[in-house]
């Protein structure tokens, strides 16, 4: 018995794929409409993606078969779907942020952010978390992850090494001054000392922690408080680091998948909304959320990892030289990316305007420059056609300033004649994820085929009782739903299954879609309590030296803080940004038709 259900077990994705359609089947066979149909296969979807069982991306792909064969959207119409200007924004994007990695801009900024914060404690604490924050905002939080790490191990090996070392001076010295102590190795000694001193408690440096030794084990004593103290430093430094890089991408449209998901399904689902979401709006609503939840997840980590003992933990201005070689080993990775490269500077230019050109394009209290030279005659220019147009440049500009004589030797000992463009295809094909674009556009499908076969309305009207509820509260336990779902399920796959349905859902009770659907949106990345529940977690659980109950017990609190948060937001400057009191005039003005 036990040996078939590991049979069982180990076959579980063939079998999912097989038999959830066919014990789905009864659905559109006995109730043949198309709501039905399309919620055959959203349900169809919505098990795949939570089990698995296929690649996300494969799975994406199902609207491309059953959407046209079950008679609710033709193929032409479903594909158009799967590269739309959403998609558009978030390759040019991630162009962008291929060529940041590539040349190594992200680890320039990390390691001179951290120099000016210095290396106490908490210092070095918030310092990696203000430059996860701000990298993940434009860099994926994976990469911001799985570079920083690194970096914040070896300063706290360093730190470590530092402080064992003047620990053991510290010793050697007190042992010199006092003879008796010296010769504490000799059996009558000891003897001695067991009949005439009691027992001590030693307090450890950072307050944490006490043990209770005799004085000839002190040094031993100290050794495990050290180890103690530095493996609850590492959880803490791993931590703040995987959850800052998930804030950050919280803050920009193009920092995290669901942000361009909610853009997407905004477009698709209510065609006229005046470009509601962009690149100026979100930033303004999501920068200053992410800031408070930033702020607040620091103080809360200190609290767990390192208390509140300021002159301990912030250092009050005191340099011991513990510190100096910390900053010394920053400062020696700082200096082995010498100076910065014509490369560098360009790519730091480009990403500089990008910004800038996206701020400016609809600002939103005056015209932008959009609007001036292109959209007079309505929305042409967007978010996506400035991306794509600046990460063209990395194909045309050298990365070297032209010059005569050549440009070195190659790793084939040829003379460069020419020098490379900031990027090259082949490096682009091996860090695109394609898959995240397959993903986003089954997501925009999916969409598409519920506002089209009017399963989105369906479920709307059958929510249309929780008018009664404020929607305050409304918004409260959606968060609190969608941020437990996300633990358990890509935040891809939440935001792509819930969005469709709370649009509809706002329209029955009511309410500026917008009010339910940003918080949502936002809550999907608040996956803080699994090491499965997003990359980054996975790659700080296997740094840190985490067990799961550490990310939980932190986490959950992180959760909390964060659903809080972004519901504070929403009904304080986010409900004037976006008028939220009001229902808008697109809200009736639906997809209807291809």
């Amino acid at each position: 018995m036990v040996s078939w259900l590991k049979w069982l077990w180990y076959h579980r994705n063939y079998i999912i794929v097989v038999v959830t359609p066919l014990a789905l089947l009864p659905l559109p066979l006995i109730i043949p409409t198309s709501e039905a149909r399309c919620g055959y296969a959203i349900i169809i979807m919505a098990l795949y993606w939570c089990t698995e069982c296929m690649p996300l991306a494969v799975t994406a792909l199902l609207p491309v078969v059953l959407f046209p064969m079950m008679g609710i959207m033709k193929a032409g119409d479903v594909s158009i779907e799967y590269l739309n200007d959403s998609n558009m924004l978030f390759i040019g994007g991630l162009l962008v942020a291929i060529a940041v990695e590539h040349w190594s801009l992200h680890k320039r900024i990390a390691l001179r952010v951290l120099l000016l914060l210095g290396v106490r404690p908490a210092l070095l604490m918030l310092g990696f978390m203000v430059v996860s924050f701000f990298l993940s905002m434009w860099i994926s939080n994976s990469a911001t992850t799985a570079m920083m790490l690194p970096i914040a191990q070896a300063v706290l090996q360093q730190l470590k090494a530092t402080e064992a070392r003047a620990d053991e001076r510290d010793f050697q010295a007190a042992a010199e001054d006092n003879h008796a102590f010296e010769l504490e190795i000799t059996q009558t000694q000891e003897e001695k000392m067991e009949e005439t001193q009691p027992d001590t408690q030693v307090q450890l440096e950072d307050g944490e922690y006490e043990h209770e030794c005799r004085p000839e084990s002190l040094q031993e004593s100290k050794r495990k408080a050290l180890e103690l103290k530095y493996q609850l430093l590492t959880k803490g430094m791993s931590l703040c680091v995987c959850y800052s890089a998930s804030i950050g991408g919280t803050a920009t449209l193009t920092g995290t998948t669901p942000n361009l998901i909610l853009k997407g399904q905004i477009d698709e689902r209510f065609p006229e909304n005046d470009d509601v979401i962009n690149f100026a709006s979100w930033f303004g609503f999501a920068f200053p959320n992410a800031v408070l939840m930033l702020v607040l997840t620091f103080l809360w980590l200190q609290f767990v990892f390192l208390g509140f003992n300021i002159k301990k933990s912030f250092g009050c201005g005191i340099k011991s030289d513990r510190d100096k070689e910390a900053y010394a080993v920053m400062k020696q990775e700082h200096n082995k990316l010498e100076r910065m490269p014509f490369a560098e500077w360009a790519v730091l230019i480009i990403f500089v305007l990008l910004v800038a050109l996206w701020f400016t394009r609809e600002p939103g209290f005056i015209d932008g420059w959009a609007t001036v030279l292109f959209n007079k005659g309505g929305p042409f220019v967007s978010d996506g056609t400035i991306a794509i147009l600046m990460s063209m440049l990395f194909f045309v500009i050298p990365s070297q300033m032209p010059k005569r004589g050549g440009y070195g030797i190659n790793a084939e000992g040829e003379m460069v004649n020419a020098p490379s463009t900031l990027l090259s295809w082949q490096v682009v094909h091996e860090r695109m994820p394609w898959n995240i674009i397959l993903l986003l556009g089954g997501g925009y499908a999916l969409a598409a085929g519920s506002e089209q076969s009017g399963l989105s309305k369906l479920l709307g009207d059958s929510l249309a009782p929780l008018e009664q509820i404020p929607p305050y509260a409304i918004s409260l336990l959606l968060c609190m739903l969608v941020a437990t779902f996300t633990e358990c399920s890509s935040n891809t796959a939440t935001t792509t299954l819930f969005l469709p349905i709370l649009a509809s859902m706002a329209i029955a009770i009511k309410i500026h879609p917008l009010y339910v659907m940003i918080p949502c949106t936002i809550a999907a990345s608040l996956a803080f309590m699994l090491p499965v529940a997003t990359p980054p977690n996975a790659i700080a659980f296997s740094f840190g030296k985490l067990k799961v109950m550490d990310m939980v017990k932190t986490g959950f609190v992180l959760n909390i803080i964060g659903i809080l948060t972004v519901n504070l937001g929403i009904n304080t400057w986010g409900y004037a940004m976006f008028d939220l009191g009001t229902i808008p005039h697109w809200v009736n003005i639906t997809n209807s038709g291809p």
